[in-house]
């Protein structure tokens, strides 16, 4: 099992199949390569100081650690987002809450389900000028001064 680095990455499963628990949400996508398992966590800074953000990382770490590996399906991508109940939550119900999620998500990958579309990028929606854009999203804009 590797660790996620790249940002690109990290953003390649934001827009995967996600599911959620009381102290981490675990976000997932296929890669149609034959690399190994790769794993990634992230901690907001709303989520405390850094020392309680490495706390909850230290402990996505050994969830995943302790976690067998059938459970992850192979040549995937998943990421973990630890919330702030993760540093006051009982191990015992995390790594339950854990194997739930990623049980979850492998449901969500063999039935088909309403994909959501990816997020655009703001130069493939801002196409021309401002005032353009303004003018086709106001429909005040279109009606001709008296």
């Amino acid at each position: 099992m590797d660790r996620l680095r790249q940002r690109a990455d990290f953003l390649a499963v934001a827009n995967g199949a996600r599911a959620g628990s009381a102290a981490f949400v675990v976000q997932s996508r296929r890669r149609d390569d034959d690399g190994p398992i790769r794993v990634g966590f992230t901690v907001t800074r709303k989520n405390g100081t850094a020392t309680e953000r490495n706390r909850i990382r230290r402990r996505l770490r050994e969830l995943v650690k302790r976690l067998d590996a059938i459970s992850m399906r192979p040549h995937s991508d998943y990421v973990l987002v630890g919330r702030r109940a993760a540093l006051t939550c009982d191990f015992a119900t995390m790594l339950d809450d854990l194997r739930s999620a990623l049980h979850r998500l492998d449901r969500q990958s063999i039935r088909p389900s309403k994909a959501r579309p990816p997020k655009a990028f703001s130069s493939e929606v801002d196409t021309g000028s401002r005032q353009e854009n303004a003018s086709n999203n106001d429909p005040s804009a279109s009606r001709k001064p008296n």
